[in-house]
């Protein structure tokens, strides 16, 4: 796309992160776990999934999971720059996500071909962002900037904006933020223990995402 207007990019957005209450945030270190794990993930019914940039694997781990894992819907973290959002675009990313944004990303992400998500922790990043055209952010972090109450306080103000938040949430606190209104979704990482993972016990995966996968009926109860 040459250019987003707001309304198509928070359609965007809206369409990929509402397809579940967790976007499990995954850290690829061996690349012959990108495919068996992202199918354990959309098996227990979080098929929306982030693959941060933070390993040399990344990038060949979205190809992996776009090419190889029906129904997931692979995107990708910790982009940076103009550089990673044409790299991960490149790889088969449907989405990106940010930890931050500068005015650099905001202008690459006006050009992308795929939906951006940017970072926000505070009201003046958020209406940065907001001049920039986007109504939908990843809070981020966000226990430690303020968590529950800040995204309160956000409402007021900032009525129209949609978050992700994401940073030291897990499944006991993620039914309470999931119960906001203005929250799409939570990203966390809780589903994708270490020593499961070290220890490819895919099944215990898809066990904890399907427990993460029904949290919103539970906030719906």
């Amino acid at each position: 796309m040459a250019s987003w207007t707001p309304e198509q990019r928070s359609q965007a957005v809206d369409a990929i992160l509402v397809q579940a209450p967790v976007l499990p945030v995954i850290a690829i270190r061996n690349l012959e776990d990108a495919v068996p794990l992202a199918r354990a993930l959309v098996a227990g019914g979080l098929p929306v999934l982030e693959v941060t940039l933070r390993s040399a694997v990344a990038l060949d781990a979205i190809a992996a999971m776009a090419r190889d894992v029906p129904g997931a819907i692979v995107g990708a973290g910790t982009v940076l720059c103009e550089r990673d959002l044409d790299a991960v675009t490149r790889a088969g990313a449907r989405f990106s996500i940010s930890p931050g944004c500068t005015e650099a990303l905001y202008a690459a992400a006006s050009r992308a071909a795929i939906p951006h998500l940017p970072a926000i922790s505070t009201a003046s990043e958020l209406m940065l962002g907001l001049e920039h055209g986007h109504r939908r952010f990843k809070f981020f972090p966000a226990e430690s900037s303020g968590g529950i109450p800040a995204l309160k306080s956000f409402a007021g103000p900032f009525a129209s904006v949609k978050f992700c938040p994401t940073g030291g949430i897990d499944a006991a606190s993620a039914p309470r933020y999931l119960a906001l209104p203005n929250v799409l979704t939570v990203g966390g990482s809780w589903m994708v223990p270490a020593d499961a993972l070290a220890a490819r016990d895919f099944a215990k995966i898809e066990a904890l995402a399907r427990e993460a996968s029904a949290l919103r009926l539970q906030v719906a109860r």
